[in-house]
């Protein structure tokens, strides 16, 4: 016994309970604590939960739902027997490091929240703090994961690359050269973990339900969020109604008796990265304004109090994006290592002339334009699409900007908000 005790530790750093039970009328779900047993730096198991929650110095636990079935009126919940992030066991953290925080698995679960719409192509996540920095699809998950890299390299660093797909070797040697905290996939393919391994502290998770994650479109779960006073609000979690070109509607209003009505309809690819983006903003923290283009995200701005103001972080982004990623694909250094003054120019000159990525690209609102000062934005860096809830009263407004751009845009409405918080 003592021999066996010697091959790991048990550390209990937080004191929230084995078993949670939460009871909805006469109705009980139950969950379990989840705990692993990690080998630590000199190879000894420790078993815990999560190291900790959003910062050191707070307590917190990962529960799985293990019993009982909840329906609340017409709304049937998610039931046992589904865990993905919440089911992950020792055998699936293919290598593990250190025990998971909060954020590593939360990065993971809302990564899987925007995969989850785009399983019929390779498609590739990568979150920073529960947003994406960087989203795409291509049919090769190399190039889904370079373009998804591309778009945010700065702020990709530390992050959760998330696929849908198993990973390869030519995927595992591009996400070996980067620093991730973590990547997940439903499963790695010969030889690709000695390549990942290469990172020592990099967290490798394999989740065997991603290949499923089209069972989860239509499945809700309940969605806490608790106040300072310790109250709590208790809501549906959403669901995505646009699952292709054929569920948005081209924009059309009434205004003090006068129609409004978009002039030039969208084309197919136009359609393809509206649904793709929207797809996307199931992901993205409110207020929140992204482009996308070609199945891939260009600018995202997130967690602004106005909506014109996050159209405009975005453009900022995308704009300092564009110009480190041609800078260290030229140069081999940031942007702000890069010291010949010549070159720094022509890396300006360029990202302005081709506005960042942003021409041709579609413009994505997580709520409708209460003003057309937000879509001037968008037109200003030459989108070609438009897509947003519809609903203001000055919706007018956003169609006639959008009927005199030069070249017309096309604006659809999804008629659904996505508010993320």
């Amino acid at each position: 016994m003592e021999d066996i005790k010697k091959k790991y530790k048990t550390i209990m750093d937080d004191h929230f309970p084995p078993v949670m039970k939460i009871a909805f009328g006469d109705r009980t779900l139950e969950y379990r604590k989840r705990s692993w047993r990690i080998p630590d730096s000199s190879g000894v198991l420790v078993e815990k939960g999560l190291r900790y929650g959003e910062n050191p110095g707070q307590e917190a636990a990962l529960y799985e739902l293990v019993g009982g079935n909840l329906a609340l009126g017409d709304c049937t919940f998610i039931s046992p027997g589904r865990g993905l992030v919440s089911a992950l066991s020792e055998s699936e953290m293919v290598q593990a490091g250190k025990h998971p925080g909060k954020t590593n698995l939360t990065d993971v679960d809302n990564a899987l929240n925007i995969l989850k719409f785009l399983m019929k192509t390779p498609a590739c996540a990568i979150m920073k703090h529960n947003n994406p920095s960087g989203v795409a699809i291509h049919e090769s998950l190399a190039e889904a994961y370079h373009r998804a890299n591309r778009a945010d390299r700065i702020a990709a660093f530390g992050g959760a690359a998330v696929f849908n797909r198993p990973v390869d070797g030519a995927t595992a040697e591009m996400v070996s050269a980067n620093y991730l905290e973590v990547v997940a996939a439903p499963a790695y393919e010969p030889g690709t973990l000695e390549i990942l391994a290469r990172r020592k502290n990099l967290r490798i998770l394999a989740i065997p339900r991603i290949d499923r994650l089209e069972e989860y479109l239509m499945l809700r779960y309940v969605d806490f969020k608790s106040l300072m006073d310790g109250g709590i609000v208790v809501q549906q979690s959403p669901i995505n109604a646009i699952r292709s070109g054929s569920d948005l509607a081209p924009a059309r209003t009434t205004y003090q008796g006068a129609e409004y009505a978009i002039e030039r309809p969208p084309t197919q690819r136009e359609l393809d990265d509206m649904v793709f983006g929207w797809a996307v903003e199931q992901g993205v923290t409110s207020n929140s304004v992204i482009y996308v283009k070609d199945g891939c995200t260009v600018g995202i701005g997130t967690g602004e109090q106005d909506r014109v103001g996050v159209a405009e972080l975005a453009v900022i982004k995308a704009y300092v994006k564009y110009r480190d990623w041609a800078c260290f694909e030229r140069h081999g250094v940031p942007f702000s290592e890069l010291m010949d003054e010549h070159a720094r120019r022509e890396l300006d000159e360029e990202t302005r002339r081709h506005k960042a990525g942003l021409i041709g690209s579609a413009m994505v609102s997580d709520a409708f334009f209460p003003f057309r000062d937000g879509v001037d934005v968008g037109i200003k860096e030459g989108v070609s699409a438009i897509v947003h809830p519809g609903g203001s009263d000055r919706d007018f407004e956003s169609i006639q900007a959008c009927n005199e751009a030069d070249p017309k845009v096309t604006m659809m409405f999804t008629h659904q908000r996505a508010f993320k918080h």
